[in-house]
């Protein structure tokens, strides 16, 4: 049976991330590492956004950029500058190249493209079962995410931040390409919290989806119908053609997801709770807590400590126990917030870099009864 020191299952943007940064650490050099994933990761299939100051560490990555963003609600138009902020899109097959072609440059990772089934762990070392083969690894850390886990706690409620998106090109200029819309609850919400996400590349081409923070998925032909809807009667473009097409849904919940990690198994990316559960976004918050991970395993400190719950769980938390029980909500919390405090604001608060003078502006913005509803029944 081969035998690895670190075994990373999935290929997704938390493996590449820390099979990379593992890689490109000498302090490694002499640890033999794994990935495992089913995929040979050759397709388009997914798109990754992400909001910082000035140039990062995947510019040279990104698809497009932009420096303004569009907030829309019932009774509210904003656009505005978002500076020192860029607005930032990474296309999953730009990604997967690009480490692709880094992890090829170190001797001591191995990729191998087969299933995973099964991974047990007997104190001293860790077995992962595939398709075809058994391997043993000091170390696995593991991305394949059950959802069913999470969905038959009681605990903490949970929602899915689901979505369908078309890349449309028209004929004519339709598109602003140097603002993105972050989102625009002007659509009928029907009883959810529903809103389009438009990223345009240029006049005549854009990725526009529609998206719901809510319990339930759809029926693919009413997220198509709301999109057709939003083209034709909201910006006025009745001809147009679907390049591709993106599909996902991402869990939205304050589960502890850390309480599944152990001594041998430790779950990164949405497996290991790194989305934000308020929002869904996740590439970023996984790239800063791959840097903290290796850190510690520099350390030679234990892994399960690197959970922190931090008070922006427990705003996320409120927020979620709201939505679960009144879905229709977001579109009112969300366009209060947008019409009393900066966009600037709003985006370092959901960074969770904000200090508690500033929470405290942001909370204070939001509609005061549902949120002290959710305080008084977390707390008694």
């Amino acid at each position: 049976m081969p035998k690895y020191d670190y075994i990373i299952i999935g290929a997704g943007a938390a493996g590449l991330l820390l099979a990379n940064a593992l890689g490109n650490d000498s302090f490694f050099s002499d640890k033999s590492i794994l990935i495992l994933d089913k995929d040979d990761k050759s397709k388009n299939d997914r798109t990754w956004c992400f909001w910082e100051k000035g140039a990062g560490d995947f510019n040279g990555l990104l698809f497009k950029n932009w420096p303004h963003i569009f907030f829309g609600g019932q009774d509210l138009s904003l656009s505005s500058s978002i500076a020192p902020y860029r607005y930032k899109m990474l296309q999953g097959i730009d990604f997967y190249e690009e480490y692709k072609l880094r992890l090829k440059k170190y001797s001591n990772i191995q990729w191998v493209q087969d299933e995973v089934l099964q991974i047990q762990e007997n104190g001293v070392a860790v077995t992962v079962s595939t398709q075809t083969d058994q391997f043993l690894g000091k170390q696995v850390f593991n991305s394949i995410f059950d959802f069913k886990a999470v969905k038959t706690q009681q605990k903490y409620p949970v929602l899915q931040q689901h979505f369908l998106g078309w890349f449309v090109t028209t004929p004519k200029p339709v598109f602003n390409p140097n603002e993105a819309t972050f989102m625009d609850f002007s659509i009928p919400q029907k009883g959810n919290t529903r809103f389009m996400y438009v990223l345009p590349f240029s006049e005549t081409e854009a990725l526009v989806e529609y998206t719901l923070f809510s319990e339930n998925l759809l029926e693919k032909s009413e997220y198509e119908e709301a999109i057709e809807d939003y083209l034709k009667n909201k910006l006025g473009c009745e001809d147009f053609e679907i390049a591709e097409r993106e599909q996902g849904s991402i869990p939205m919940t304050s589960y502890q997801f850390h309480k599944h990690n152990s001594n041998g198994v430790f779950n990164i990316g949405i497996a290991g709770g790194w989305a934000k559960p308020s929002t869904g976004f996740t590439f970023y918050n996984t790239h800063k807590q791959v840097k903290r991970l290796v850190n510690r395993i520099k350390l030679d400190k234990t892994l399960t400590g690197l959970h922190q719950k931090k008070r922006f769980w427990f705003y996320d938390l409120l927020l979620l126990d709201i939505l679960y029980k009144q879905n229709h909500l977001g579109s009112s919390i969300f366009e209060s917030l947008f019409k009393r405090r900066k966009p600037q604001l709003i985006l370092k608060f959901l960074e969770e870099e904000t200090s508690v003078w500033e929470d405290l502006q942001i909370i204070w913005a939001c509609p005061k009864r549902p949120f002290l509803k959710a305080l008084w029944n977390r707390l008694f």
